[in-house]
């Protein structure tokens, strides 16, 4: 295994960024899974400008006990569609805002992914880095109870702030 990201020992779920900048939005999705206790780890690994880098994480993912990759990039970059075709674990897509079009690129280039290639694809920005570590979760829980009830639970509670207008 390479030493050139971190492996974060009982990690289920996979962060990834195409780059440092990116975590200011993905710091949502790393929050939301710490929320529900869901083990995973985060790292900035380019698919341009480190593509051994990405190929040997996303190789040895399952291996080192990954289920999920959350996969987040910006511009036309294509991180999860890289990672997607580096390994059958479910690869969650998450758009970030770019230099140019306000997130629209990344959004399309995520979101059309050639057939036999699938990348789930979120929301551009924050409120997908959260559905984004939610879904994982219910990925997760449909083989672990625990996960299940913690999703469930959140699910609830969030029902619950809803104003009823009776």
């Amino acid at each position: 295994m390479s030493d050139d990201y971190t492996a974060v020992d009982g990690a289920i779920v996979g962060v990834l960024m195409g780059s440092k900048s990116d975590w200011p939005t993905m710091q949502a999705a790393s929050e939301m899974l710490g929320q529900l206790g869901i083990a995973h780890e985060c790292n900035a690994i380019s698919a341009h400008r480190a593509p051994e880098r990405l190929a040997d994480y996303c190789k040895s993912a399952e291996q080192r006990g990954l289920n999920v990759l959350i996969c987040a990039a910006g511009g036309a970059a294509h991180l999860a569609g890289v990672a997607a075709s580096l390994t059958h674990l479910p690869v969650l897509g998450c758009p970030m805002r770019g230099w140019s079009l306000d997130g629209l690129d990344s959004l399309l280039s995520t979101a059309q992914m050639p057939r036999g290639v699938p990348v789930a694809t979120f929301a551009v920005g924050k409120p997908g880095a959260v559905n984004a570590a939610l879904f994982a979760a219910a990925i997760l829980g449909l083989g672990n109870e625990t996960i299940d009830a913690k999703l469930k639970a959140f699910r609830a509670a969030q029902s619950a702030k809803v104003d009823k207008l009776e």
